[in-house]
């Protein structure tokens, strides 16, 4: 396989070559369930499933883990704050994220493990890693000792006297870089028993515990947000390796989606959940706006962006139409360039590129008459299309609700009056173009003018 990947841990572009033949194995980090899904949220998982699809469209079985954590201090405290049991609050949540990727085109995973549902694999890899020397438990509390652990930092860089996990000081800690594996009861709180005492596991074990449980001892990658390299992922490392697992062969994190540049979270107040997006843009086009971008760049979040990138689809969407209109259009083959480009560390702009070039291409053939070769044109760009999880010809997004034939038309109608408007500016029929612009502001549409051409959206009411 061409295929390359950039792996965090040795910081360098690694061909990809599975733990076993014919198989990929892949744990997503998932969502901690503690409020309404936002497009930050989601970026990762839809990086993950081009990937996914690439590796199946590359002949290769995958079996993929997507986690949800279930038992969090964020949950409990928000469940609190809203006085909701916090099992509720997190079941509730964990719904709006799948309905979320599912409005998106994401494949399902193959499993979808919580937490809470893995209290049984989490201490029997606490009571390893306690029989190796990599761990104690203390008042209740067990700890992972970082300074047992030769190769801590190494994933993320950290120097072992610079290491601080973030965690509230408590009495049994031996060394304040130590950090938790499971967390004594307190009163009012969810606990389980084990030999250490009630209580609840810390973050790190969670994903430790199911990934091994599901994909085995070791497996091919392990993915999630830069944000998530340290502590997360280091402690994932550590906790895992010292207890004998091989663990992830490659390491792979996507940027953040920002606003302002800074980190899209709640916390800063600078969400944009999906449920709204998805009032003011067709799913497929969200979609092309997070998967455009390389998974390893930040997105700058702009409202123009998303309406250029709504664009793009658009004409995707159309030269397909067009094409389906003269003659059958199935899945071809996608092209070389295509391809090189995503086995070199899924570089999704020079794939976005090869199928604009073609869909440029197919469109000068049907105005030329030359329909087989439109045809051909066509099969491909559904091809690449649908490794990119786009495909506007697929039942997934030609069928995407009854709103469609609206949207349909009302495409249609923006389309031509911004032809008129550009066509009266030419002309310096300012009368005829200012009409154009009146009808669209009436229409609740946003126009701005860009490098590119007028990108339009329609006004969030």
């Amino acid at each position: 396989m061409a295929l390359h990947l950039f792996d965090t841990a040795t910081r360098a572009p690694r061909e990809f070559v599975p733990v076993r033949s014919g198989t990929a194995s892949i744990y997503l980090c998932g969502a901690t369930v503690q409020g309404v899904p936002h497009i930050g949220h989601v970026r990762g998982v839809l990086n993950y499933d081009v990937l996914r699809r690439w590796l199946l469209h590359s002949g290769l079985d995958v079996l993929l883990v997507r986690n949800v954590t279930d038992i969090d201090d964020k949950i409990l405290t928000k469940a609190a704050e809203a006085e909701r049991p916090w099992w509720e609050w997190a079941t509730k949540h964990e719904r709006e994220f799948e309905q979320a990727y599912d409005a998106l085109g994401c494949l399902p995973p193959s499993v979808n493990p919580r937490a809470t549902g893995h209290i049984t694999q989490m201490i029997d890899l606490i009571e390893r890693l306690i029989d190796s020397d990599h761990a104690y438990a203390a008042d209740g509390d067990v700890y992972f000792s970082v300074k047992s652990f030769d190769g801590y930092g190494a994933l993320s860089g950290q120097q072992l006297d610079e290491v601080q996990q973030g965690e509230t000081p408590t009495r049994g800690k031996r060394d304040s870089r130590d950090f938790t594996l499971w967390k004594s009861a307190k009163p009012g709180e969810p606990s389980w028993p084990t030999p250490w005492g009630d209580g609840r596991p810390g973050w790190h074990l969670e994903c430790s515990a199911m990934a091994t449980n599901y994909l085995g001892a070791e497996f091919d990658i392990h993915g999630g947000g830069v944000d998530l390299v340290f502590p997360h992922h280091e402690n994932e490392r550590a906790q895992s390796n010292a207890a004998g697992d091989g663990f992830a062969r490659y390491w792979l994190h996507n940027a953040w989606v920002t606003m302002s540049g800074e980190k899209m979270s709640k916390s800063l107040g600078n969400t944009v959940s999906i449920p709204a997006m998805l009032e003011r843009y067709r799913a497929p086009e969200l979609r092309y706006y997070l998967v455009q971008p390389h998974y390893r760049s930040t997105i700058e979040y702009s409202d123009g962006a998303v309406a250029e990138a709504a664009q793009g689809y658009r004409r995707i969407e159309g030269f397909l139409r067009r094409a389906a209109s003269a003659g059958e259009v199935p899945l071809g083959r996608v092209a070389p360039e295509f391809a090189a480009a995503l086995d070199d560390d899924l570089a999704t702009p020079a794939a976005f590129a090869v199928v604009h070039n073609t869909v440029r291409d197919g469109n000068a053939a049907l105005d030329e008459g030359d329909t087989p070769k439109a045809l051909e044109l066509a099969a491909s760009v559904r091809a690449m299309t649908d490794v990119l999880g786009l495909d506007p010809l697929s039942a997934r997004w030609s069928e995407g609700g009854s709103d469609t034939p609206v949207r349909e038309a009302l495409a249609e109608l923006v389309e031509s009056l911004l032809a008129e408007r550009q066509q009266a500016r030419a002309a310096k029929d300012f009368a005829r173009a200012d009409a154009a612009r009146d009808r669209l502001v009436q229409a609740g549409i946003v126009v701005e003018d860009t490098p590119n051409g007028p990108q339009w959206t329609v006004r969030n009411s």
